[in-house]
């Protein structure tokens, strides 16, 4: 069974792309900002922004073609629009978008993002908290936090992408790639289409690149390529995670404004590599890094979704031959 091979000296560096993305500037909203008049119109609301959105894209012949666009789109109800939007949204290539519509897509993705209650990294206990007389080398700088992703506000979050680095285009695919990307909006799927032309090959696994995380409540999204377990696991599928969790802790090193990463559970899910053994990859490898780079982060977040992901990591701290 082949086994995923180490990343190539060929991966294009942060200083080979990070301008080309404006990596370090601010994102600025598209969002037309109201003006004081006279008599101001009433702030479009969620629902006028989907259908406003919808009827842009009902010309855009990228859009068309995927024969997700019904006719007309005001028919839907409100839930079905807002889902049929991010299905568009999820088949369209990284193309440019129909002229009006970048703008009311901030004014929709940073209003539901303001509607999402948020946690802060620096709220979270660390592991020495949560799991007293642990025997984890880096409790103090790490946590544990069970919830959704697209709503955490560290300085970095991480994807767990496939090779080509453009999202999942699978509408409705219940996978992080999916999640972020839809949090995010379409500027994240441009960035990484910016990095992989750039790069010229598919991201290799282990490897990882970093964006702006636009709508996120994360500045930066860390994207990386975990292996894909199909039948035993084998030490090949441990150490391409490992390089998966170093690559994106030596990247956000790299970046000035990163001291926290949240980091979700690369390889797991879809993935098929198996929990308890991914959780305890990732909490040997973290500990290492910050062992060789005391000064590097401020703290790490391990990300769990559901119960049986956070269960993997209790039972990776708590039995007999934790990591150390």
């Amino acid at each position: 069974m082949p086994v995923p091979t180490p990343t190539p000296t060929t991966a294009l560096p942060l200083d080979a792309y990070a301008t080309a993305i404006s990596l370090y500037e601010p994102f600025r909203s598209d969002a037309p900002h109201n003006t004081p008049t006279p008599g101001p119109a009433p702030a479009p609301t969620p629902t006028d922004l989907v259908h406003e959105a919808l009827a842009l894209l009902g010309g855009d012949p990228i859009a068309v073609r995927t024969g997700w666009l019904p006719d007309p789109a005001d028919r839907l109800d409100d839930t079905a629009a807002r889902m049929l939007l991010r299905a568009v949204l999820t088949v369209r290539e990284p193309e440019p978008l129909p002229a009006g519509v970048a703008g009311v897509l901030d004014a929709l993705l940073a209003g539901e993002r303001l509607a999402r209650t948020t946690t802060d990294a620096a709220s979270l206990p660390t592991l020495r908290n949560a799991f007293p007389g642990t025997t984890y080398p880096a409790a103090d700088r790490t946590a544990l936090w069970q919830g959704d992703i697209t709503t955490f506000a560290a300085d970095a979050v991480v994807n767990a992408a496939n090779s080509a680095l453009l999202g999942c285009f699978a509408p409705m695919h219940r996978c992080i790639d999916n999640a972020l990307h839809a949090a995010a909006g379409p500027r994240l799927r441009a960035d990484c289409h910016t990095v992989m032309s750039l790069q010229g090959h598919p991201e290799p696994t282990g490897g990882a690149k970093v964006t702006r995380g636009y709508h996120l409540p994360a500045r930066y999204v860390l994207h990386t390529v975990g292996p894909i377990v199909d039948g035993p696991l084998l030490p090949g599928h441990r150490d391409a995670l490992a390089d998966s969790y170093r690559s994106c802790l030596d990247l956000a090193a790299e970046v000035d404004d990163v001291r926290t990463v949240a980091f979700c559970g690369v390889s797991t899910g879809v993935f098929g590599y198996p929990r308890t053994p991914a959780a305890r990859t990732a909490l040997e490898t973290v500990a290492e890094w910050f062992d060789r780079h005391p000064d590097g982060l401020d703290r790490v977040i391990f990300n769990v979704y559901g119960d049986a992901d956070r269960t993997a990591y209790v039972h990776a701290l708590t039995e007999r031959n934790a990591p150390r």
